[in-house]
């Protein structure tokens, strides 16, 4: 894939950059390993003065990045906005709580006289130089919520970001320069996917993370486990969205609207199977199909739109696969199901029903704004179902019974169980998945962790 800004609502390139060489590469790698060696011993209270600075320029930014973005992946221009709000603030979440989160702590006094000592502590030291491969859908969230924590803990970071999101990668490195942080404290490496294992198996480089698709997580993983290298992975979702009769049917299908088409459906946490118990099934149906009918689908720069684009034609075509598969396996489309006339990659709102584990669309992730509905009997089936998938990353499910609840506390194969509401990140609650959606976890305190040692430290008696 070239780096270029390629506009998916008309198919326009609008900018394209040629990519780094090893000589500039090379010099960035010294740059990085030079900055840590400094930049670890700064105190919390300067590392917090820069993150909030970067936090207020990112707010005086808001409409020009959020334009650049949907510009670069499609969008709607409120929710590109609203991105950029979000990160300011858990910019400013982790400026203010790092030092807390990373305070020593200490053993029990019983277990340092039993280990013959005087005194111990724990104590969270930066890594070093931290590669950070990320994804075009959130491309200033998915960055963020690595970079915050991460340049609060003492690390620097390395990002090489997906190659149609260039403008707002180079972004990314001019707003942390801009706010004062140390130069080669975060360096955008703008490089193809091709540059990423030479990269990860350089000796300066301590760790990784990486935001995207099973085969990427893999190909990274791989590397990394060769050289024993740190990585976090947050990979695909296949999210179940369950109703059960004791829902409020009607927030439930008007949530499961959003949740489905947030981010043009793009997002690995967007709700994508709905699952509802047979008693309600009707009702939730056409109330939810009925809101995916309703649903503005235009150019992403108007205010009014709710679902642009998806960002590439190879995405849009994924899609078509998925659908038409499984239709000529016996699915009903309820809505949507067919591209429309004229430019840009667009693909309506489409919800399926009458779904077969041999289908494609049972297993794989649907990327982009397409919706499957099943109908369960009873608790436990929905169960089943919500499990039957390789991925784990997070779940909804709307009830109003608190034995209900605890069974799917227990009982749901996924990161996160979201009752009543739809799946969101936050900066305070750990985020992450389990099977293919990968391991570790971003945000929270387990997030800035990550990637820092965890040093004993001991003194004898």
């Amino acid at each position: 894939m070239p780096i270029a800004t390629v506009n998916p609502a008309n198919g326009e390139t609008l900018k394209t950059y040629e990519a780094m060489g090893a000589e500039e590469i090379e010099r960035r790698l010294q740059l990085a390993e030079a900055t840590f060696r400094t930049y670890r011993t700064s105190a919390f209270a300067e590392r917090a003065r820069l993150m909030h600075r970067a936090a207020d320029l990112l707010d005086e930014d808001q409409r020009d990045i959020g334009r650049i973005i949907t510009t670069e992946m499609g969008k709607p221009v409120k929710q590109a906005r609203a991105e950029a709000a979000k990160c300011a603030k858990s910019m400013r979440w982790y400026a203010d709580h790092a030092e807390e989160l990373l305070a020593d702590e200490q053993p029990a006094a019983a277990d340092v006289e039993d280990s013959g000592g005087a005194r111990a502590l724990v104590r969270y030291r930066p890594l070093g130089p931290v590669l950070a491969v990320m994804p075009w859908n959130f491309p200033l969230w998915q960055v963020i919520r690595f970079a915050a924590p991460a340049l609060m803990a003492g690390n620097v970071g390395l990002l090489k970001h997906a190659s149609n999101v260039p403008q707002t990668a180079l972004y990314l490195e001019d707003l942390f320069h801009r706010a004062g942080f140390p130069e080669g404290a975060f360096q955008t490496l703008l490089v193809g996917s091709g540059a990423v294992e030479e990269i990860l198996r350089d000796e300066r480089v301590r760790a990784a993370t990486l935001t995207g698709s099973e085969p990427a997580g893999r190909a990274v993983a791989s590397v990394a486990g060769d050289m024993v290298k740190k990585t976090v992975l947050e990979l695909g979702g296949s999210d179940p969205y369950i109703v059960m009769p004791s829902a409020d049917i009607e927030r439930a299908a008007r949530t499961a609207v959003t949740a489905r088409v947030q981010n043009n459906g793009q997002s690995c946490i967007a709700a994508k199977r709905f699952i509802v118990h047979a008693d309600v099934f009707d009702d939730f149906a056409e109330r939810f199909v009925a809101g995916m009918k309703a649903l503005t689908v235009g150019d992403p720069l108007e205010e009014g739109t709710e679902v642009g684009p998806v960002a590439s034609e190879a995405g849009r075509s994924d899609l078509e696969e998925l659908v038409d598969d499984a239709v000529e396996s016996g699915a009903t489309v309820l809505c949507g199901g067919a591209r429309p006339d004229g430019p840009g990659w667009f693909y309506p709102p489409t919800v399926l029903t009458d779904i077969t584990r041999e289908m494609r669309v049972h297993r794989e992730e649907t990327f982009g704004p397409v919706a499957t509905l099943y109908r369960v009997a009873d608790l436990d089936e929905a169960v089943l179902l919500a499990n039957d998938t390789p991925f784990g990353l997070s779940s909804n499910v709307w009830t109003r019974d608190e034995a209900e609840t605890e069974r799917f506390v227990r009982d749901l194969e996924a990161g996160g169980v979201f009752f009543n509401g739809m799946t969101a990140s936050h900066p305070a609650f750990p985020f992450g998945g389990v099977k293919r959606s990968g391991y570790g976890r971003e945000l929270s305190g387990h997030g800035i962790r990550e990637f820092c040692n965890i040093t004993t430290v001991w003194h004898g008696a």
